[in-house]
């Protein structure tokens, strides 16, 4: 019995460890978030990771030049690495599907990127193989995006292996 009840304490505790943000709290919230109204045009954006530890273990700049392509939203990324190492370019394709509802695609995710639009906030979940020194690990990305105002935005990703954060990024935005 005493280990049913320690299992069940560490199955608890996992879960509460990866927990996911509740986006509805979010959708009365200000300013909205139009990811058409933000992205199209230049935006710069400053990032880093951190591994579970809170060590960073990247430092970047993304250089991001936003089109549409009929309602297609394209994002064409270019990334500078003070700090680590990573993908040098990426161009996503977002696509609107009715009710603030997104489908993404991009050379290195994994399938679909599926996205949600909360009032303030936008959340991009996705899977992506993802080169760590000699390995590739699948990881899944919960993505989220808050608009703060006067042409900022904030991101905070959760990459996740067997449903536990592995690594945190924080990136802030802002059009150019």
């Amino acid at each position: 019995m005493f280990r049913i009840w320690v299992l069940g304490l560490l199955v608890f505790t996992l879960v509460g460890c990866s927990a996911s943000i509740d986006g509805s709290k979010y959708q009365q919230t200000t300013p909205p978030l139009s990811l058409e109204a933000f992205f199209v045009g230049d935006v710069k954006a400053w990032g880093i990771v951190q591994n579970r530890s809170g060590d960073v273990v990247q430092r970047f700049t993304v250089d991001i030049k936003g089109s549409m392509d009929g309602d297609t939203l394209v994002l064409d990324e270019s990334f500078n690495y003070e700090v680590g190492e990573g993908p040098m370019q990426r161009t996503w394709r977002i696509t609107p599907t009715g009710n603030g509802v997104y489908e993404g695609r991009a050379g290195d995710i994994l399938g679909v990127a599926k996205g949600t639009s909360y009032g303030n906030a936008f959340n991009f979940q996705y899977k992506m193989d993802l080169p760590v020194d000699d390995t590739t690990y699948e990881v899944a990305f919960d993505d989220w995006f808050w608009a703060m105002g006067d042409g900022t935005l904030m991101n905070r990703s959760y990459v996740k292996k067997f449903g536990l954060v592995m690594a945190e990024v924080t990136i802030f935005m802002q059009q150019q």
